[in-house]
């Protein structure tokens, strides 16, 4: 009986040991990516390019929005309220859902927990 519990708590040790994807998350290849990907619209600085772009760096209610919210919004494409067109989908990319983790991670780590 003993083996068996013991089995069972190493199945479970992953699960307990990785943590939320976002914790998982590179944020160095984060940055590469958003550089690559998000900028054009985002700007390096996290203040928007295009017009009705939320500024990353200023925007504290983003944020608070919660990160799995974020993660959805930027996966499956958002419109803010008053802006005058939407983010496609992954940015308008192939972006995997590991990649997409990556840059939040840099955002957070740029824009959020800088304040």
């Amino acid at each position: 009986m003993r083996s068996y519990v013991v089995s069972f708590c190493f199945l479970l040790l992953p699960l307990t040991t990785h943590g939320t994807p976002l914790e998982q998350a590179n944020p160095e290849q984060g940055k590469v990516l958003y550089e690559s990907y998000c900028a054009a619209c985002h700007g390096d600085d996290g203040h928007g390019l295009v017009p009705g772009t939320p500024d990353l760096d200023h925007d504290s209610k983003l944020f608070a929005q919660g990160w799995d919210l974020i993660f959805k919004r930027v996966r499956d494409g958002f419109q803010s309220p008053g802006s005058p067109m939407a983010m496609p989908p992954r940015g308008g990319t192939d972006l995997s859902d590991e990649e997409l983790w990556d840059i939040l991670a840099y955002m957070r780590d740029a824009f959020y927990t800088k304040k």
